[in-house]
């Protein structure tokens, strides 16, 4: 998390777990956040289990059930990280400016999530 948030427009770094039908807070690099546990189904993070797919973000303010870690945060990308087609957890990235992720964030953070599904735990 430490590295991703090095790159421009990675303002906050974290990864969630999933237990259950809860998304529950693990590694973070970025300010503290309320949002430690997030029901599947409410805001991005939830968003992307409950349709089993990323979320790519390019302005945060355009939804109706964005759960606000920052004021700061315009835009947000969640990649999946799943094994044998399971759900395990989430890279989440916030970032500053709308519009911060494409599908090149995307693809880099597929390719991290690989990486953690092999050796989740």
């Amino acid at each position: 998390m430490e590295l991703l948030n090095e790159l421009p427009s990675y303002n906050w770094s974290g990864i969630y777990r999933l237990e259950g039908d809860t998304l529950i807070l693990d590694e973070y690099v970025g300010a503290a956040t309320d949002h430690t546990h997030i029901p599947v189904g409410r805001g991005v993070c939830g968003t992307a289990v409950s349709e089993d797919r990323n979320q790519v973000i390019a302005d945060v303010r355009d939804l109706d059930n964005y759960l606000a870690c920052s004021l700061q945060t315009r835009s947000e990308i969640v990649v999946l990280i799943k094994k044998e087609g399971q759900i395990l957890g989430q890279i989440d990235i916030d970032g500053h400016t709308v519009g911060s992720f494409d599908q090149s964030d995307e693809r880099m953070l597929e390719q991290i999530a690989g990486i953690l599904s092999d050796n989740w735990e």
